[in-house]
């Protein structure tokens, strides 16, 4: 779409705003809305004018000022607002150097996929993620000197079954008992079939939807796979959807990894494969089907996880859900079957189009754009350097000792780990300058100040029913 498709197709919609939107550091869409008639041709070269001081991981005050240059091909009637609103996504330039933006997480996914057809290896990466969340009914949260606490509540939610609802009829799913039941059991049937259609309404391809494992409200979306930059696009169209279609019916979606104790995390299971001029290259005749390329694209992965997970796993509350022992694929492996296993090869189909790695470890706190475009630099340095992926976990590790167990390496046990191994490990990120090195240390500093140092200076609940008696 060019300019002049994008203002031929505001009219046609009957628009009279446009919404800018762009993502900041951590993943979050940023808005300014302007109405129409401001804005021409022009404004896709010169772009418009912000103040970059108060978005996460940006611009000091003394260098604030920031320009976001639309992409008209990104154009979408937005399906939340009172008045016709056309929405377009931007990229991040600096007004002196006219260069794009090193901390834009657009820009870094831009970079990978151009990175990867420089490579010659493919020109095309697809990406499929399977996000899951939670829909509640009531969030309640205060940290504060002398309180901390926070209270979920679901109509969904185990914990409701004695609760006085007049008439109670107990239809409600049990801790871990979520997957999949029919209604009336299953109570968001209706309202994720809305979160679908509205998707569709901005070009979105949903495969499927349901039902998730957790009591509460856990949920899955499934989109179909699409390039790198398209999908990362469509994951924030995802995410912004799925709360507004949630709020207007008086509920409140999470996509916290690990929402509620002793249940199911939501976590992000993302499907990767590389093409090449219209065909697949993962597949082959070695193990699970697989193409030498794509076991070494494994075996990069499983080399660089623990980096590529501060930002596939990018949160404090991340490491609630990568729990060893509790059926989370911690386990550095890869498997054509076993879900325990950090990369898993879907057997479902022997079709060459459909064969790919599935990376189990990452959770939809991510900020796509820099997790999709990690986890490819990760495989592209495997088959560069023809990294082995080593044996794989086909076995049930329950039926594992501890000592064989331990011979496979494990996800990091907190997010505070999962930055040092991005601090020691990450060459193969600013490979063709993907990734600068000053957008790793940003992210590195941000983390630290805001998400590890934080709970560490404070008392956790938990803490008071251990030791407040002693």
């Amino acid at each position: 779409m060019t300019p002049d498709d994008f203002f031929k197709y505001a009219k046609e919609n009957g628009a009279t705003m446009v919404d800018l939107k762009f993502t900041d550091l951590l993943g979050t869409w940023q808005h300014c809305t302007f109405p129409i008639e401001t804005w021409d041709e022009g404004t896709f070269k010169e772009g418009v004018g912000f103040d970059g001081s108060s978005v996460r991981g940006w611009q000091a005050i003394n260098v604030s000022d920031m320009v976001a240059r639309p992409d008209p091909s990104t154009a979408a009637m937005d399906p939340f607002f009172a008045e016709p609103t056309v929405s377009v996504i931007a990229d991040i330039v600096d007004p002196e150097s006219g260069e794009d933006y090193s901390r834009d997480p657009r820009h870094v996914a831009r970079k990978a996929s151009e990175y990867l057809n420089k490579s010659g290896i493919a020109d095309v990466c697809y990406v499929g993620p399977e996000p899951e969340f939670f829909i509640f009914d009531e969030i309640r949260y205060e940290q504060t000197q002398n309180r901390g606490y926070y209270e979920i509540d679901s109509v969904e939610g185990a914990w409701n079954t004695a609760r006085i609802e007049e008439p109670n009829l107990g239809y409600k799913p049990s801790f871990k008992g979520g997957y999949f039941p029919v209604s009336p059991t299953d109570t968001y049937h209706d309202l994720r079939t809305e979160m679908v259609l509205q998707m569709q309404k901005v070009g979105i391809v949903v495969e499927a939807h349901h039902h998730e494992v957790g009591t509460g409200g856990q949920a899955e979306i499934d989109m179909k796979y699409e390039p790198l930059l398209d999908m990362a696009d469509q994951f924030m169209w995802f995410k912004y959807i799925i709360k507004n279609v949630a709020k207007d019916h008086g509920k409140t979606v999470t996509f916290m990894p690990k929402p509620i104790f002793e249940d199911n995390g939501s976590g992000m299971h993302t499907h990767m494969s590389l093409w090449k001029n219209g065909e697949p290259l993962f597949a082959g005749d070695g193990y699970a089907g697989l193409s030498e390329m794509a076991l070494h694209a494994i075996g990069g992965l499983l080399t660089h996880a623990r980096a590529v997970l501060a930002f596939a796993a990018p949160t404090a509350n991340s490491y609630r859900r990568l729990v060893p022992g509790y059926e989370a694929p911690v386990n550095l492996a890869m498997s054509k079957r076993n879900r325990s296993a950090s990369v898993r090869i879907p057997m479902y189909t022997q079709n060459p189009k459909a064969k790919r790695l599935e990376f189990r470890c990452p959770d939809p706190s991510s900020n796509g754009y820099l997790m999709f475009s990690a986890i490819l630099m990760a495989m592209l340095d495997g088959i560069e350097n023809r990294i082995d992926p080593g044996e794989p976990l086909d076995r049930d590790i329950y039926e594992m000792t501890k000592e064989e167990l331990d011979l496979t390496e494990k996800t990091p046990a907190d997010l505070e780990e999962a930055l040092d191994a991005l601090a020691d490990d990450h060459a193969f990120l600013t490979k063709g300058d993907v990734f600068s090195d000053d957008l790793i240390q940003t992210w590195i500093d941000y983390k630290m100040e805001n998400e590890v140092l934080p709970p560490r200076l404070r008392p956790h609940p938990h803490e008071f029913f251990l030791y407040y008696d002693n």
